[in-house]
């Protein structure tokens, strides 16, 4: 299949030309100016159009807190165990929320799905396509271990009785956690490397969970809003030698600065929303531009079912009204939130080898009132305009 006479916007290098793209097997094969030297019926002309890679919202509770529904839905926190990293999000998605098809209309073709904020660590966060019948044939992989620092552990477990209560217990449990599997990873390599000499550690669940991030297969994802937690969050990660990324970050603008010197990546967002609670008081729109203006790696995030996923490239266009370049704001939900991800190799780019995930506009995806013409998940379309 060919996609020709279109306005490509690859979010590569040379990012905007006129050309086509060409399809098989749901994998980009060429991407090239101009027109091909023959098209056949099956092509698809798009007249002029706007080409995009497909949007990625790159941190959600999508599926894992259902649409319209209370406890019956949502399986986003387990509040039984302030420390859970056995848990997978894959293991609570439901793909027939609606929100799914919503999230497809306007052109979202990826999502980072999480395990919610109560817990210290929450358990395993999945990227999957929004396209599909079992989350099994959705998923793209395992990207990340989910932990939280500041206002929502302690909410949670103080009205528990429990701990964590404060933002020194939960930090607290969040290195426990990591060096008991640290040890255990290392009795396991004494093991492999002596089998004859060494016994290896009893089974560890939790243990075996944290093992892919230590080795660095896949990153850490704190929640963090206010500008010290993330600073709790950096000192951690150091500390266990983790790759990370700070999730929310609606405070971070207050250090720009410093973040950028540190090179630190943040998924912003919700942004399209009140203050609601006190860890948010510094949400302003400007905070993104802020935060790029000093180095910072940015993508947009909805935070779904906080801010319905739809809304994802209308969060972008906010950004832009605070300051944030256009490209900047586009890169934030296609490119750039790959890279952060780790997953680039997939998505987020109009580039040989990565998936058929594209989204078709008439005019500019950060204006409201303009929908996809049609949206391509691994070379298939998957919606429509009308």
């Amino acid at each position: 299949m060919i996609i020709y006479n279109a306005e490509i916007y690859s979010m590569t290098k040379d990012m905007h030309f006129y050309g086509y793209v060409e399809i098989h097997n749901g994998k980009i094969i060429a991407v090239e100016q101009g027109r091909p030297v023959a098209v056949s019926k099956s092509d698809i002309d798009a007249a002029g159009g706007l080409l995009f890679p497909g949007f990625i919202d790159a941190h959600t509770h999508l599926g894992i807190i259902e649409n319209g529904i209370d406890f019956e839905g949502d399986d986003c926190n387990e509040i039984s165990d302030p420390f859970t990293p056995q848990l997978r999000a894959i293991d609570g998605i439901n793909p027939y929320d609606r929100c799914f098809i919503e999230a497809r209309q306007q052109g979202i073709t990826s999502v980072m799905v999480s395990p919610g904020s109560a817990n210290a660590c929450g358990g395993e966060i999945l990227l999957m396509k929004t396209s599909g019948r079992c989350v099994d044939e959705m998923a793209v992989r395992p990207c990340g271990m989910k932990f939280a620092l500041g206002e929502n552990p302690k909410s949670v477990y103080s009205d528990r009785e429990e701990t964590p209560v404060t933002r020194m217990a939960t930090a607290a449990l969040i290195r426990e956690g990591l060096q008991k599997a640290k040890l255990y990873s290392e009795r396991l390599q004494r093991f492999e490397e002596h089998p004859d000499e060494e016994e290896p550690p009893e089974y560890d669940m939790k243990c075996e969970a944290l093992l892919p991030l230590l080795n660095g297969t896949i990153k850490a994802h704190f929640h963090c809003h206010r500008a010290d937690d993330i600073c709790t969050a950096v000192r951690i990660a150091k500390e266990f030698g983790l790759d990370f990324v700070i999730i929310h970050g609606t405070g971070a603008h207050l250090a720009a600065d410093l973040f950028g010197e540190w090179g630190i990546s943040i998924i912003l967002g919700p942004v399209l929303c009140d203050r609601c609670k006190p860890e948010m008081k510094d949400l302003e729109l400007s905070g993104a531009a802020r935060l790029y203006e000093k180095g910072v790696h940015i993508a947009v995030c909805t935070d779904h079912p906080e801010i319905p996923i739809q809304y994802l490239p209308l969060s972008a266009a906010l950004l832009v009204k605070g300051g944030l370049p256009r490209e900047a704001a586009l890169r934030a939900i296609t490119s750039e939130a790959a890279d952060i991800l780790g997953v680039s190799d997939r998505i987020g780019r109009i580039a040989v080898g990565l998936d058929a995930d594209l989204v078709l506009f008439r005019d500019d995806p950060l204006n409201i009132m303009n929908d996809p013409v049609f949206v391509m998940i691994n070379g298939q379309i998957v919606a429509r305009a009308g």
